[in-house]
């Protein structure tokens, strides 16, 4: 090492580093590891976090002392974003999309039939979670509108489709664009009172709609049937065929018709591939829409109010637009996981939830759609592919959040605008 390298490095700012790190694993590990539950009672554990609280120390002086070295500094130097302006590509320039999306799809729509039922279930969910961050991500990543409250759209198309088929009769395609228009409207009348309101105050408004929704479905006992909610719910059938072993009076099974062997994977094959076309629906949609004036005119909200109304725009109409576009897809969301649980109850639509879609707007880079994507892939299957650790899965999922926050604001798949990155 030579001695210009030696006197960058500041050993004593290493040890402030080590020592601030090891208060942090001792707050954050010590309740979680050093207490043990034994009944009614508890062990404490001091050995187990003493060796966690030094391997942190450790770990955060070494990688302080390498972050200070000439290769360190390098490193760092790519983290920095930088420049602005235009960046014009060439004439001749196609972006390798356009071979990676297609390959996607073919890859997705052929996965199912090499797979096994819990897998595909827990793909299910995670298809579900992208329309809801894509929905999400017209609000917040889009237009700039803090929502906290978006799981009562997602509330709305559930119950929407349950009760729809429990006391009308209807069916699931039926209902599907009903429930999205209902959460839509129910998205524009959440728009009106909210007009005015900007960042904090936009978020506390929206999140007590949400709780109103909820309690609402759980107190309206005589229709929504309360804490116990509504059960029972049709699935999707394909052109009247149902995909049960026997069928109900009037229909006809899948397997009876094309003469197949009963095989309860097709069932979950068929609610796989209807999940696929509503994400890949939800992607083409918003992908045109930001091509559209309208998308422009989110952007332009996003970055400056005062500047949009100068351009002759109304901030009114946009905001309305947002949330009621965003809630569709909330409610396409609902109905679909309404059919597939057949059950809904108030208590699948807490704040968590909410919080969970925002999560994967901002991981996943906001008002980017292929990050949104990839955000619900880490967010719902990695935690169910490491069941080993349940109990440290939030704590996980904290780090994993405050790496990126440290390390990536802008997110795993950051919106690609133009910009020149101006010679130093």
């Amino acid at each position: 090492m030579s001695s210009t390298t030696k006197k960058t490095i500041d050993v004593k700012r290493s040890l402030v580093d080590a020592i601030l790190a090891g208060l942090v694993a001792l707050i954050v590990f010590g309740p979680i590891v050093g207490i043990v539950l034994d009944g009614y009672g508890f062990n404490l554990q001091p050995t187990r976090v003493a060796w966690i609280v030094a391997i942190v120390m450790a770990g955060r002086f070494a990688l302080s002392l390498f972050l200070q070295s000439p290769k360190g500094l390098k490193i760092l130097e790519g983290f920095e974003s930088t420049g602005s302006g235009v960046h014009v590509l060439p004439p001749d320039y196609k972006t390798r999309l356009r071979w990676i999306v297609p390959l996607v799809i073919v890859i997705a729509v052929v996965f199912p039939f090499f797979s096994n039922s819990y897998l595909l279930g827990v793909v299910i969910l995670g298809l579900i979670y992208v329309l809801l961050g894509l929905g999400l991500n017209i609000v917040v990543g889009l237009a700039g509108l803090l929502d906290l409250g978006y799981v009562a759209f997602y509330a709305i198309g559930a119950y929407g489709l349950a009760l729809g088929y429990q006391y009308l009769g209807l069916g699931f395609w039926t209902v599907l664009p009903l429930a999205a228009i209902t959460a839509g409207l129910a998205g524009c009348i959440l728009g009106f009172p909210v007009l005015r309101l900007h960042g904090d105050y936009l978020a506390i408004v929206t999140l007590g709609f949400g709780e109103i929704i909820r309690l609402f479905l759980r107190n309206l006992t005589g229709l929504t049937g309360g804490p116990n909610g509504i059960s029972n719910i049709e699935k999707p059938t394909f052109f009247g065929l149902t995909f049960e072993r026997k069928a109900a009076e009037g229909l006809q099974t899948f397997h009876e018709y094309f003469g197949l062997e009963y095989n309860s994977i097709n069932k979950v094959i068929f609610l796989y591939l209807v999940a696929l076309l509503l994400a890949l629906f939800a992607l083409f949609v918003i992908n045109r829409l930001l091509r559209m004036p309208l998308g422009r005119a989110w952007e332009a909200l996003r970055e400056d109010e005062i500047a949009c109304r100068a351009l002759g725009l109304n901030p009114t109409v946009i905001k309305l637009s947002a949330f009621t576009l965003g809630a569709c897809f909330a409610g396409f969301a609902g109905s679909f996981f309404a059919a597939r649980q057949g059950l809904v109850t108030p208590e699948s639509f807490t704040f968590i939830e909410s919080a969970t879609i925002l999560a994967i707007v901002v991981l996943g880079g906001m008002g980017s759609q292929l990050g949104v994507v990839l955000a619900a892939t880490v967010m719902i299957l990695l935690p169910e592919m490491m069941r080993e650790f349940s109990e440290y899965r939030m704590l996980m999922f904290g780090a994993l959040m405050v790496l990126m926050m440290i390390w990536r604001p802008q997110g795993l798949l950051p919106m690609q605008r133009p910009h020149m990155e101006l010679r130093k």
